[in-house]
């Protein structure tokens, strides 16, 4: 298997995308590791692995309480970007704004009840998509 421009998961699918493309070191050698394994090798490739752990991240919010949250997805729209979060015991999810730099994550509440309505619709056709 050629590690540049192959996937260690074997998808064939994937190999096309050169999936591993900059993650070319944590990819498994030919014959290391089988489909139902690769997820010990961390090539990056995208596919759901037994060993897969969500992003997750601390958020406290207006009231002062601190939650873990799930990061559900980071989107780009109209050159800004946006986080969904999935507050841990919740069952609906928060949008926000969203930046990073090197001093961290910045989330940042959307004010405006338009722009809120056309990011919640880019989430529901993601999710809809996904789920």
């Amino acid at each position: 298997m050629d590690k540049e421009n192959n996937c260690c998961c074997s998808d064939d699918n994937l190999e096309n995308q050169n999936c591993c493309e900059g993650q070319e070191d944590n990819c498994c050698d030919d014959g290391e590791c089988a489909d139902d394994e690769c997820g010990e090798c961390g090539c990056g490739c995208g596919h759901e692995h037994d060993d897969f752990e969500p992003d997750t991240m601390m958020v406290t919010f207006d009231d002062g309480e601190e939650k873990e949250c799930l990061v559900l997805a980071v989107v780009e729209f109209e050159n800004k970007e946006y986080i969904a979060l999935l507050p841990e015991e919740e069952e609906e999810y928060f949008i926000y704004g969203y930046q990073e730099d090197e001093e961290g994550v910045e989330l940042i509440a959307i004010e405006s009840d338009d722009e809120f309505n056309k990011v919640g619709a880019v989430f529901e056709e993601l999710f809809d998509q996904e789920f």
